[in-house]
């Protein structure tokens, strides 16, 4: 039986005592032989100094070594890829013909060229002066073209560069004719040679979104319109919305519109393709598109166009100094009198616009209305315009278009102050310009009409995209 009480403590104390001893008695000899061992002490002795433990060290690194030798180059060998064999072969190549419409420019380097940007007021004359050109040049330049508006017709910004030989004389003139294609002259004594280089131009089509807050510009800041496509999208809904006093906090607008870039460089704002505009919680839509006869304007999505065949208001106006009325004090005469029109105050020189298509009827100085103009539309319908400081260019029999300039905002004849009175008449008898009932436009024929869908369906697929979007983020 065995026995599983505690053994007391010095009992085990003797045992590991006894065990001990047994192994220190067992391994003796063997530490005795290594103990004096060292890889540290005296390694710099000469071999026949060495140790026992010396010489196996060293005899392991010796025969890796040899190994390394041996087993490299091996490798190396089996993994070159010997080079293939070139084989070179000297071909004649074919002379290029001669191009005469080339010239010298085929082997003449880029001139140094000189940019001038036009600045307001100059003409190229006042240009071709202040870089010392005489107008010899200036005659020469013009001669050579087919259509010189392009040089006589400058706008603020435009530039010309221009290249000169070590006399300072003019060797070398640039310009651009289009956005698509740019023109060299080279002045010689014998004439003046043209170089028309084309370049390529792309629209890149965009869509933006925004919600007045603040105003109109605002909001199209926001949207990321420049200035001049938000004026633009003012223009294209401007015979529907009065921006000046129907514009609301919350009305929206989306657009699809385009930027015009050459060679990869954004070069200037394009146009507006499609927009919509909710105004007072009224939807209004515009489409741009041309037509079979060249004409283009904007149409609703239904093909009818936006322009009205009349202007509600002809001029740029502060306020409405006085109304159409069948008896008022006149300031002047002092009696009552029948106001036969509106009178829309404004500074001198304002602009004053045809209100529609039609023919000067009369254009002179008549009793009491001063300088005045009057055009006829049509059989039924003309429209007259009074005190104005002065007029345009137009002579009686000229047709107008709708919107322009027929004359300028002055008091001529008896008026108080500059405005202008404005007039229209149905088969000679006076209407109110304010609420007459202005005859609607007439929609595409149906010839058109498919055409003008199919033309239009993507834009307004990209409007709806972007109403949608906006809408979703609303209700988030």
């Amino acid at each position: 039986m065995k026995d599983f009480s505690v053994q007391p403590p010095h009992s085990h104390q003797a045992r590991r005592l006894t065990v001990r001893r047994h192994v220190q008695r067992r391994y003796f000899h063997f530490y005795k032989r290594v103990s004096h061992w060292t890889f540290l002490k005296d390694v710099s002795a000469s071999p026949s100094s060495w140790r026992a433990e010396h010489w196996l060290v060293g005899g392991i690194v010796v025969a890796l070594s040899v190994l390394a030798g041996i087993v490299a180059p091996t490798f190396a060998n089996a993994t070159r890829h010997e080079p293939m064999p070139v084989t070179t072969m000297a071909l004649e190549l074919p002379q290029l013909p001669a191009d005469p419409a080339i010239g010298a420019y085929a082997t003449s380097t880029e001139p140094d060229w000189r940019i001038v940007a036009v600045n307001p007021g100059q003409s190229l004359s006042d240009i071709f002066s202040e870089q010392g050109f005489s107008s010899i040049d200036l005659r020469r330049a013009l001669d050579s073209q087919s259509d010189a508006s392009v040089l006589t017709r400058i706008h603020p910004g435009q530039e010309f560069a221009f290249a000169t030989d070590a006399n300072g004389g003019l060797t070398d003139m640039r310009f651009e004719r289009s956005d698509a294609t740019r023109v060299v002259l080279h002045f010689e004594a014998g004439g003046v040679t043209e170089r028309a280089v084309e370049r390529a131009v792309e629209r890149r089509v965009h869509v933006a979104h925004g919600v007045v807050t603040r105003s109109l510009f605002y909001a199209g800041e926001r949207a990321g319109l420049s200035d001049a496509m938000v004026l633009k999208l003012a223009n294209a809904f401007g015979y529907d919305i009065d921006f000046a006093q129907d514009l609301r906090e919350g009305d929206s607008f989306s657009v699809v519109y385009d930027d015009v870039y050459r060679e990869g460089e954004r070069l200037r704002d394009g146009d507006i393709i499609a927009a919509t505009f909710i105004n007072n919680g009224k939807r209004y839509t515009a489409v741009r598109y041309t037509n079979p006869q060249g004409e283009t304007m904007f149409y609703t999505e239904d093909g009818r166009p936006l322009r009205k065949s009349f202007l509600r208001t002809p001029v740029e106006f502060t306020r409405i100094s006085s109304t159409f009325s069948t008896g008022r004090m006149h300031p002047i005469l002092g009696y009552m009198r029948a106001h036969k029109g509106v009178d829309y105050a404004a500074p001198t020189g304002t602009p004053i616009r045809a209100a529609g298509d039609g023919k000067i009827a009369f254009r002179g100085w008549k009793s009491g209305y001063g300088n005045f103009v009057i055009i006829q539309h049509n059989a039924h319908i003309s429209t007259a315009y009074g005190h104005m400081s002065r007029f345009a260019n137009e002579k009686v029999g000229q047709h107008v278009s709708q919107g322009q300039v027929i004359g300028y905002v002055g008091m001529t004849g008896l008026a108080t102050g500059p405005h202008l009175h404005y007039e229209f008449r149905v088969d000679g008898g006076h209407r109110n310009p304010l609420t007459v009932t202005l005859p609607p436009p007439e929609p595409l024929p149906a010839s058109q009409l498919a055409a003008f869908r199919k033309s239009s369906a993507p834009m307004m697929a990209k409007l709806k995209l972007a109403d949608g979007i906006q809408l979703a983020r609303n209700t988030d």
